[in-house]
């Protein structure tokens, strides 16, 4: 989601086909609330904050939003990631019932019970 609306080159690209394909509803995005809200601040600095809102306007239209409840929290903050927020964003990925989780930072997710995947990774298996 940020490297699409962020534009930032080189992950870009696959990102734009992911959102393509979406858009064409030849697959489903769901990104946690907490994608949202992580997104909107890291583009802020950047851009305006109307333009970064229209952009999660538009993204919303493709995507499905899982929640990040107070189940999905306390499996966070019992879980063994090491990062609080990846944890938020895998328990997030497993309640919406998603196939895979589209990420660069895989490592961090070496423990999880679906497949992870970059963009790139990801375009290649649907081939």
């Amino acid at each position: 989601m940020l490297d699409l609306l962020g534009e930032r080159i080189p992950f870009y690209e696959p990102a734009a086909k992911i959102a393509t394909l979406a858009e064409a509803r030849k697959l489903s995005i769901t990104v946690s609330s907490l994608s949202y809200a992580t997104v909107n601040y890291v583009l802020s600095k950047y851009e305006s904050v109307e333009k970064v809102k229209e952009k999660l306007r538009k993204f919303k239209i493709i995507s499905n939003i899982s929640a990040l409840d107070e189940d999905i929290i306390d499996k966070g903050l019992n879980s063994n990631f090491k990062d609080f927020e990846d944890a938020l964003q895998y328990f997030c990925a497993l309640e919406a019932n998603c196939d895979v989780l589209i990420t660069r930072n895989g490592v961090d997710f070496k423990n999880a019970n679906m497949p992870i995947m970059t963009a790139e990774a990801y375009l290649a298996s649907l081939i």
